[in-house]
């Protein structure tokens, strides 16, 4: 019922509903490009408005703020970092070994930060904008529920909150270091991937 509404609403947008979501995305899309340009102290909302050829007025429309545009712009961030653990999660997991399980898994993962322009840019936004820190402090509590989740149906036989503790190594671990292998390129990169998997199955591995 929930999805037919959806649909529903869907296909009752109008023309101007579909070009002010459409400008909502070019605002996030250009505001990325310019925080991978830039960097975070730079990026002003004038600059942001040039660059999409629209006054700072129009831009306001849409975001009152800079803060108000970075703050989408993570919240876009974390949603496809749960769809990547859905996606995940919806794997047999009971019949994975933990070494197939991390050869899979982390591949999916490094993709949301690879698809995500101005990386650094914005995860150094989050500590800045209190909102955002916030924010990623409650993903993170979802994030480490989901991993520890995973552990269980793996067959990691420990106590919940032993399984949370490794949830939440893995988490500060992948994130601190995908954000390092998406700056990197060909060879390193793989390198660097590599060696991830071989930290993350020892994590999962260990008594």
């Amino acid at each position: 019922m929930a999805l037919h509404r959806k649909l529903k609403l869907t296909e009752q947008r109008t023309p101007r509903q579909e070009r002010s979501l459409q400008r909502r995305d070019d605002i996030l899309h250009t505001t990325a490009m310019l925080l991978e340009r830039v960097g975070f102290d730079d990026l002003t909302t004038i600059l942001i408005a040039r660059e999409l050829g629209i006054s700072v007025g129009s831009l306001y429309h849409y975001f009152p703020n800079k803060q108000a545009i970075l703050y989408a712009l993570g919240e876009h961030w974390l949603e496809e970092q749960t769809r990547a653990l859905d996606e995940i999660a919806a794997w047999d997991l009971e019949a994975m070994d933990l070494e197939t399980f991390v050869d899979k898994s982390f591949p999916r993962m490094l993709a949301v930060y690879r698809e995500q322009r101005g990386m650094l840019p914005l995860v150094q936004a989050m500590w800045a904008v209190p909102e955002l820190r916030d924010l990623d402090d409650e993903h993170d509590e979802l994030l480490i529920n989901r991993l520890a989740d995973m552990f269980r149906r793996l067959g990691l036989r420990h106590s919940k909150a032993e399984r949370e503790r490794r949830g939440r190594l893995m988490l500060e671990m992948l994130h601190a270091l995908f954000v390092s292998i998406v700056e990197q390129s060909g060879a390193r990169a793989a390198r660097s991937l590599a060696d991830l998997k071989a930290l993350g199955l020892t994590l999962l591995q260990r008594d």
